[in-house]
């Protein structure tokens, strides 16, 4: 099998997780760092310490580790003495978060497994802690002299949210910046992870074909989507607190359209390519609180039956107020106002309950200015179209016309594809594993920057407040199963043109649509 990571190893270190009693560290960190383990990508000297309020001892948090190994790495075939010799790794320290008392032990704790494994005072600190403990814990790990890079690398991994919106996220980034420099700040977003993402830039960059087009010239508007067949299940009390608008739009879906929409960094790395996506952001026509109903679409997912089967509404499912005005489903336009997009309007769409689970990106190309063959294709099949598939049937798809066997021009619509699968010999390494190693390499070029995350906080501030502040603005209900409210097609600017609505088989979606 060919494995396409960097062979660098990483330097000597610990990786303590905050919460490692949690189902984050089960199901993902663990895992991901025993695929790392077994293509030899951690550091000859490396422990992996794991902090929790839970009494246990290291056996039995092995125990727990190796269970969550076979059940999620991605190689859950791997003999069980590889297996235990990996979990050798593994160490439990019993600890309260809250205790400032308990961090002057846990250095104790932290300097004798860095004498024992000789990692060379060399720490990353991972919080798998619900956001309430991100101020805290920087403040007593840095009162205890656990920031000090004077001997070592001091890191500290944060998951979303980053901020529930811009003032909390400001003052989120003055606490964290008061114990520990941006540099050694690492904001995770799983999405940035994922193989298709990072080809983003590929795809842009080193292709001729693509570049010179990427431009207000040549393109008409993009697209972004992401769905989920799904509900809120019994997550229904955290989800009100947070939407749709914050759940995925303010990082994950402004994240993909900054890196559509970036210019070429000088060279690849982390701060040029930061540097850019911040531009981006800064650059996005601010949608003002009495302009929102013009450019956003909120939804709710009601009552359906699908497959035989009743779904409930959002206002039915646990946790939920009876009269929430929580979105399920956001749409909304905005504009990029630099040279380069100036005029293009750029369309978001997210959503619950959809009619399947799907992420990709859509660049729809301007038609010809004028139609000499005859063509049974619809508007929107006059667009030459490039599909970036995220997830599932991850890959690429080329939209464009061909001429039809027989006699005369009539043209109808063929697909050129690509499907990372047909790269049966290489190994695609999951979000974490190589977020992970990005992060002991202290490459944070997949990880967001303070700067980046306010100016996204900044655009969807406005859109927050209107919604609260202006009761008269609608929430849509749609029926489970469906593409969201039906007004939504009103959003896209053109003649009688509508979103794309995929199928989970990225191509052949004209003979069938699997859902």
């Amino acid at each position: 099998m060919k494995i396409n990571f960097t062979m660098i190893k990483p330097k000597d270190h610990i990786l303590v997780i905050f919460g490692a009693s949690g189902d984050l560290t089960y199901r993902k960190l663990v895992p991901a760092v025993f695929d790392l383990f077994l293509q030899n990508l951690l550091p000859d000297n490396f422990a992996v310490l794991g902090l929790g309020r839970t009494h246990i001892s290291n056996d039995e948090f092995r125990k727990k580790m190796i269970e969550g190994i076979k059940l999620f790495s991605s190689f859950k075939n791997t003999p069980l003495e590889t297996i235990n010799k990996f979990a050798d790794l593994l160490f439990y320290y019993t600890f309260n978060t809250l205790n400032q008392d308990d961090y002057k032990n846990l250095k104790n704790e932290l300097f004798k497994l860095n004498s024992t494994q000789n990692t060379k005072e060399n720490f990353i600190y991972y919080l798998a802690t619900p956001p309430s403990m991100y101020e805290i814990i920087p403040k007593y790990l840095s009162g205890n002299g656990l920031n000090n890079e004077s001997n070592g690398f001091k890191r500290l991994i944060i998951e979303k949210p980053f901020g529930y919106d811009l003032e909390t996220a400001k003052h989120l980034n003055k606490a964290l910046q008061n114990h520990f420099n941006e540099e050694q700040i690492y904001r995770i977003d799983h999405y940035l992870g994922k193989e298709t993402v990072q080809n983003l830039l590929v795809t842009r960059f080193s292709n001729g074909i693509f570049e010179p087009l990427w431009n207000r010239n040549y393109i008409h508007h993009i697209e972004v989507t992401s769905s989920e067949n799904i509900g809120v299940g019994n997550r229904g009390g955290y989800y009100e607190g947070s939407g749709a608008l914050r759940d995925m739009v303010q990082n994950h879906l402004l994240l993909l359209a900054g890196l559509i929409a970036m210019e070429p960094p000088v060279i690849i790395d982390s701060i040029n390519i930061r540097n850019e996506i911040v531009k981006v952001f800064q650059s996005i026509r601010p949608i003002k609180e009495n302009e929102v109903e013009n450019f956003v679409i909120r939804g709710q997912y009601t009552e359906s039956v699908i497959k035989g089967k009743l779904i409930p509404g959002y206002r039915n499912e646990q946790g939920v107020d009876p009269d929430s005005r929580t979105e399920t489903f956001v749409a909304l336009k905005f504009f990029i106002d630099n040279w380069r997009w100036a005029g293009v309007p750029f369309y978001i769409r997210t959503g619950k309950m959809l009619p399947t689970r799907v992420t990709e990106i859509v660049i729809y190309f301007k038609p010809t200015p004028h139609h000499l063959f005859a063509s049974d294709k619809t508007i929107t099949g006059q667009y030459n179209k490039l599909v970036i598939r995220i997830q599932p049937d991850e890959g690429l798809l080329l939209k464009f016309g061909m001429k039809e066997p027989g006699a005369g021009f009539k043209v109808q619509e063929v697909n050129m594809d690509f499907h990372y699968t047909e790269l049966s010999d290489t190994y695609l390494p999951s979000a974490y594993e190589r977020l992970l190693l990005d992060c002991m390499l202290g490459d944070s070029t997949l990880y967001h920057r303070g700067d980046a995350v306010e100016a996204a906080w900044t655009f969807v501030d406005p859109i927050l407040k209107a919604w609260k502040n202006n009761p008269d603005i609608k929430v849509h209900g749609y029926p489970a199963g469906t593409w969201g409210p039906d007004i939504t097609d009103e959003l896209i600017e053109g003649n009688n043109l509508t979103w794309r609505y995929p199928c989970k088989n990225l191509t052949n979606d004209d003979t069938y649509c699997e859902l």
